[in-house]
């Protein structure tokens, strides 16, 4: 069983941004320049707390009726266990920050998570409402402030809002100040605008963004953790690290808020139902990770 990423996970091609906001297909993608070796993870005891998504209401439960899927074109998905009683990965209030790309459990689930917010379709909104897929927000201010409300109603559905920098910048660039006010801007605009505050970090570029300034700017601006990814979805399929092509228990898959100018033509919609589809096709249900990985509590050292 594999266990809290402690190495620098294979990277993806880097894209550059065509143009503020938006980014190519293979999006938070890393460098293929070798990067030192990432810390060993702070798994502390203790759990919950009073950080993050903890204060968002979880009305993600129930499972939606076998017409309900049909109504999206989907079959149903696998329906995701009970989350433990202690989460697995248990996060300390201080230290280095450890780097997570999948959890440890032995159960078929994977976890999905979406990046930036440049499309902001409200047929998504529909669509996660009727199916109740649980997911997370890595949201960058400059890319989602021309309309902060729209994500809003899949905040409320359960899923938790997360930092991913003021303008998605290529992080090794800039200087570690530099660093800290990218990362502690979005952290406090996302917890004026969403009322939580973000515990999870994702470097723009993924692991070809990490170095010793990187985790030094986010253990200063408040997130726990670093969270990189296995898999990222492209418009029909994804994008492995395996080279067998296959998801894996505890898997922590990349999509990005994306619409016809960055998919081809086609629709966020549209990448979402091919995405539940590979999904399925393995058999894998799809759980919420704020369940597998807790915010630092007060007791947490």
């Amino acid at each position: 069983m594999r266990r809290v990423s402690q190495g620098v996970i294979k990277p993806l091609a880097v894209v550059a941004l065509a143009a503020a906001g938006a980014v190519a297909l293979s999006g938070c993608s890393g460098s293929a320049t070798p990067k030192p070796s990432l810390p060993s993870p702070a798994v502390s005891p203790g759990g919950g707390g009073d950080q993050g998504g903890g204060a968002v209401p979880v009305v993600n439960g129930g499972t939606p009726s076998a017409a309900l899927w049909a109504k999206w074109g989907l079959k149903p998905l696998a329906v995701a266990p009970p989350p433990p009683a202690v989460p697995p990965i248990r996060l300390s209030r201080s230290g280095k920050v450890p780097v997570i790309s999948d959890v440890p459990t032995r159960q078929k689930i994977v976890f999905i998570t979406i990046d930036d917010g440049a499309e902001k379709d409200p047929r998504f909104v529909q669509m996660m409402r009727d199916l109740r897929v649980p997911f997370t927000m890595f949201l960058t201010r400059d890319i989602i402030k021309n309309d902060y409300a729209y994500f809003k109603p899949l905040q409320a559905l359960g899923n938790s809002i997360q930092n991913h920098t003021l303008s998605h910048p290529v992080m090794p660039s800039l200087s570690l100040s530099a660093q800290k006010a990218q990362i502690c801007g979005d952290e406090q605009t996302l917890r004026q605008q969403y009322g939580t505050t973000p515990y999870l970090f994702r470097p723009p570029y993924g692991a070809g963004a990490y170095t010793a300034n990187l985790n030094a700017a986010v253990q200063a601006c408040g997130p726990r953790a670093i969270v990189l990814w296995r898999e990222s979805m492209q418009i029909k399929g994804l994008q492995y690290q395996d080279p067998k092509k296959q998801l894996h228990p505890g898997d922590i898959i990349l999509a990005h808020f994306r619409g016809p100018s960055e998919l081809r033509g086609e629709t966020m919609v549209h990448m979402f139902q091919n995405l539940l589809r590979r999904i399925e096709e393995q058999g894998f249900a799809v759980a919420r990770l704020d369940d597998y990985v807790a915010p630092p509590s007060a007791a947490t050292g």
